[in-house]
């Protein structure tokens, strides 16, 4: 007599054999019935068969064979990938980094370059002599300019730049000077060679003009054409220099003077403060010196 086995006996695979016969008997009947009333077609039994065959090919979960663990060169060699994988990253971040700073780079070189720089006039002669030179009106031929005093070698050079034209007034020069303190009120004029300071003060060409950064240098004469630096000598620290561009006065407070030599061009190089320079020969009809009057400019 076969002995009843509970559900709790069986194996999984012994259960669900079961539940396959249990729903492939109720198929058959469903399908019997449906063969009955005419409302299903047969199957042959190699239909069946086959779909019985592709059912019981399935494997169960005990059937299916878990994967075979990494050996352990495969997990160096992920592990060696992953570190490649890593540093190529971290290498492209760079690039792209170097990149932005070499961008970046070229961009502040370009708009440096682009940009013009800040011009500080410069006087065209720095190393010949100071100007308003020239021999006293008692001298033999009188009053003219006194070539002696120029270094031989350098006298070509100083030739050559008085046959120059003179650059075409502009905006901002100065136009007149006052000196309250010993009655100076003249017109000043653009150069100061011989010709242009018969007819007042000079600026001299390249330095500064009124009220800009930069050393300022006006010349005159103290015996003729009107002996418009005759005073000079009589300033002292502290008196008023105006010097007008157009209508707009500048003021600037004297803080030094000078008796110089000819040759002692440092006064005419450039300053970073607004400075005015005043030149004028020295001593009064003798005239082998300068005399070398420096203002700054009086804040508001």
């Amino acid at each position: 007599m076969t002995r009843c086995r509970c559900a709790q006996d069986l194996s999984i695979e012994q259960l669900r054999r079961l539940l396959i016969e249990k729903r492939r008997a109720e198929r058959h009947r469903r399908l019997e019935q449906f063969r009955r009333s005419g409302r299903a077609l047969v199957l042959s039994e190699p239909e069946e068969v086959r779909l019985e065959q592709m059912r019981s090919t399935v494997p169960t979960a005990e059937e299916v064979a878990p994967a075979p663990p990494l050996s352990r060169r495969r997990r160096l060699l992920d592990r060696i990938l992953l570190a490649v994988e890593a540093l190529a990253v971290v290498g492209l971040l760079l690039v792209v980094l170097n990149g932005v700073n070499l961008i970046e780079r070229l961009n502040r070189e370009v708009a440096g370059a682009l940009r013009q720089a800040t011009v500080t006039p410069t006087p065209l002669v720095m190393a010949v002599v100071l100007p308003a030179g020239h021999t006293p009106p008692t001298a033999p031929g009188g009053a003219r300019p006194n070539d002696a005093e120029i270094p031989e070698h350098l006298r070509p050079l100083v030739q050559s730049l008085a046959a120059m034209p003179l650059p075409t007034p502009a905006p901002g020069q100065p136009t007149r000077i006052r000196i309250p303190a010993i009655g100076v009120d003249f017109p000043v004029v653009e150069g100061d060679g011989w010709e242009q300071l018969k007819k007042g003060v000079g600026h001299h060409i390249g330095s500064a003009n009124p009220g800009q950064p930069g050393n300022m240098v006006l010349s005159g004469h103290d015996d003729i054409y009107g002996e418009v630096f005759r005073y000079l000598d009589r300033l002292k620290p502290g008196d008023e220099i105006i010097v007008y561009a157009g209508n707009r006065a500048y003021t600037y407070i004297v803080t030094e003077i000078h008796v110089v030599e000819p040759t002692d061009v440092q006064w005419l190089a450039p300053t970073r403060q607004p400075t005015v320079t005043l030149v004028s020969c020295y001593p009064y009809m003798v005239d082998t010196q300068r005399i070398v009057v420096r203002g700054v400019l009086k804040t508001p």
